[in-house]
């Protein structure tokens, strides 16, 4: 779940998301809506329905032979065991940068499908900033402690063709547009953009540079969900 590109939020949740990568949508109050976490059972869910919206993220292809992790109580445990090296999952809000208005939103789903290199590489930090939400960490503390992690290379270096999937028609980024469009991101050590002509006119490519996790993210939009039916041509869907 990531941070806003050209009004797109969750780093994915959408990841943003976002992560997100997250779309947030025209301008919002400067009010914060979410200025502290829920009660933990607002982000839970029950099992079998978040085993199906984590493969929702990806075509069945990849999906139905990948690893599934749910949120419980204590943290993020495989549900599914995998046999291809994808990783589904829902993330929820703190997957995006601490400053997302929509970061404790309870109500924030981010199914992603990320593909060996980035199941290994880039995940274990989404899954570390949970263990610090749930010990009742500040958004300052999980800034400073996941930053001492990669310091200090308890979390692993990103590796090359790190990146995932983010089809799902039931992604809710953001109390803004709820579906997004589906998606592909990548993720790159550093601040990249430059490097695939990232935002620039007649580029396909949207970029964000994510300090907290030292990446950057692009977002590459494609035509259709996961089960194959054309996504919407408007930029601001549902």
């Amino acid at each position: 779940m990531h941070k806003s590109v050209k009004q797109v939020p969750f780093k994915s949740l959408g990841l943003v998301l976002m992560l997100a990568t997250l779309s947030q949508a025209g301008a919002q109050s400067n009010k914060e809506p979410y200025p502290a976490m829920a009660p933990l059972a607002q982000y839970l869910m029950d099992r079998d329905a978040e085993i199906a919206l984590a493969r929702s993220a990806a075509p069945a292809s990849i999906s139905d032979n990948a690893e599934v992790m749910v949120l419980g109580p204590q943290g993020y445990t495989t549900a599914v065991k995998g046999t291809n090296g994808f990783l589904c999952i829902v993330e929820r809000g703190w997957a995006a940068a601490t400053d997302y208005r929509d970061f404790w939103n309870p109500r924030l789903r981010g199914p992603l499908c990320l593909n060996p290199p980035a199941a290994r590489s880039f995940e274990p930090i989404y899954l570390m900033r949970t263990k610090l939400v749930l010990a009742g960490k500040s958004k300052k503390q999980i800034v400073e402690e996941t930053g001492a992690a990669l310091d200090k290379k308890e979390l692993p270096a990103l590796e090359p063709g790190a990146m995932c999937y983010m089809l799902s028609k039931q992604q809710y980024l953001g109390d803004g547009p709820k579906s997004w469009h589906p998606h592909l991101m990548f993720f790159v050590s550093g601040d990249a953009a430059k490097s695939w002509g990232a935002d620039l006119p007649g580029s396909p490519v949207m970029a964000a540079n994510f300090p907290e996790e030292r990446a950057t993210i692009f977002m590459v939009l494609v035509s259709t969900w996961s089960d194959g039916t054309p996504a919407p041509a408007d930029e601001h869907t549902h």
